[in-house]
């Protein structure tokens, strides 16, 4: 007798089929789905130390370093001493970057779009929803966007 799946197992599988679905609509801006979450991340958080933007989007410290380096390397980043606290640098975007900011909204979009249309617009709202409510139950929050309003389910 086979085991029955996990219930979680669901989102889980789901969750890794929307991230290859981000990286294939990604690849022509010639970035990944961390690196375009970070990004946006900065948007709402920029200028941010890279330990906090690490702790915010959920990447190890040693992850961010190597991240960081790359967005440096391809320009979509400045990195510079923040004046307040010599010891610490802080992250910002360039105008490079903040140009990528439409088309990874354009990529997150199509894939809500895919979404919507392999549940159709009512089941993929309240998978959105509840996407949202569990996010917020485990403890979650986007990155540097106020929490949503606690009325919402």
């Amino acid at each position: 007798m086979q085991p029955k799946e996990h219930d979680h197992h669901g989102i889980a599988h789901s969750a890794r089929l929307v991230e290859e679905e981000q990286r294939r609509l990604l690849a022509p801006l010639g970035i990944h789905p961390r690196q375009a979450r970070v990004l946006m991340a900065m948007k709402h958080m920029a200028p941010v130390s890279q330990t906090e933007l690490a702790a915010a989007v959920g990447i190890s410290p040693a992850g961010m370093s190597t991240m960081t380096d790359r967005l440096l390397a391809a320009g979509f980043i400045t990195r510079r001493q923040d004046p307040a606290l010599r010891r610490r640098n802080v992250l910002e975007l360039t105008p490079q970057g903040l140009a990528k900011l439409d088309a990874i909204s354009a990529v997150w979009c199509a894939v809500d779009d895919r979404i919507r249309d392999a549940l159709g617009a009512e089941d993929a709202e309240t998978l959105f929803r509840l996407a949202r409510r569990l996010r917020r139950a485990l403890g979650g929050e986007p990155p540097g966007t106020p929490a949503e309003p606690s009325g919402e389910a």
